[in-house]
């Protein structure tokens, strides 16, 4: 789709429209600003919630399109505006499917020898996002402190009908760029997997893509597993093991849903899993956070009992 320019637009706006926007139409190249449907409009939206991206920024990719289009209108590139009959996507609050401690760990042990097993354990032992986990590099972890920096993403998506897959090293928003503790347990699949990749160029030799050597979630051959790859596989995954389906992007659920149980704070939560503001993770964990509310349970019943005393 060939997008009208946005006038004054936001600088915070620019990785939504050369990101998610122009990597959906672009691959749709039938469509143009003229042509456009409502329907096309509320598919990208449909995509956006499949990706895992919460209500309020869809929200903001609307306003994004809306802006575009009601400038293109009055321009004269189009004669009727679709957005006139789009309603604002409503926020509603999201609460992800998630597995329990028992189920995580079932799939951890079943999936232990397949090639997304690493994104697997990065998603579900650490809360990354798909693109995180894709994105980790073995020159951004710290073998002694034994922490990594999360500052690349792979991101996925046509061009001239060929698919691409590269790492971009510009994250979701600030807080994404972050530096994480690595538990042990991913510690040691780091280790091995380490291990496993020089092992492959020994053996692979000149067939072995060298150009990504950096990043963990590759392929036998050294290529970048690709975003929708995962997805797909680790639908295929559950089927094969009788597994109850969740989204890939569920294990970042299940994470922080393990997190809450076991009393940790939202704050503490929302740093790890890079969200921009606590809001957005209480938007979507409050109704989890039992810990804090018993806790102020607990202190306005000491409060109230003092006077019997």
């Amino acid at each position: 789709m060939r997008n009208p320019v946005v006038r004054n637009g936001k600088k915070s706006y620019h990785s939504m429209i050369y990101g998610k926007i122009r990597r959906y139409f672009s691959a749709r190249s039938h469509l143009t600003v003229g042509n456009i449907t409502v329907k096309d409009v509320e598919d990208f939206y449909e995509t956006l919630y499949a990706d895992g991206v919460v209500s309020n920024t869809v929200i903001h990719y609307h306003a994004i399109l809306h802006r575009a289009f009601k400038q293109a209108f009055k321009d004269g590139m189009i004669d009727v505006n679709p957005f006139d009959r789009i309603d604002r996507p409503k926020k509603n609050k999201f609460h992800g499917a998630n597995y329990s401690k028992e189920e995580l760990v079932t799939l951890l042990e079943l999936t232990r020898t397949d090639v997304i097993y690493p994104s697997i354990l990065l998603a579900g032992g650490m809360g990354l996002r798909r693109s995180e986990a894709l994105g980790i590099r073995w020159s951004r972890i710290d073998w002694e402190k034994k922490t990594v920096l999360l500052d690349t993403k792979i991101v996925e998506y046509k061009e001239n009908g060929k698919i691409i897959v590269r790492p971009e090293e510009e994250m979701k928003n600030k807080s994404s760029r972050r530096t994480l503790p690595l538990p042990d347990p991913v510690y040691e699949m780091l280790t091995e997997e380490k291990e496993k990749q020089d092992m492959y160029r020994r053996l692979f030799k000149g067939s072995y893509n060298r150009k990504y050597d950096d990043f963990v979630c590759v392929n036998e051959l050294g290529e970048l597993i690709r975003p929708s790859y995962v997805t797909q596989h680790f639908s295929d995954l559950l089927k094969k093991y009788g597994l109850r389906h969740i989204r890939f992007h569920d294990l970042r659920h299940t994470f922080a849903s393990l997190l809450i149980s076991q009393n940790v704070p939202l704050i503490n939560v929302s740093n790890f899993l890079g969200h921009s503001d606590l809001a957005t993770t209480s938007n979507i964990y409050a109704h989890l956070d039992k810990a804090s509310k018993q806790a102020s349970a607990d202190i306005m019943t000491d409060i109230l009992n003092m006077g019997k005393e």
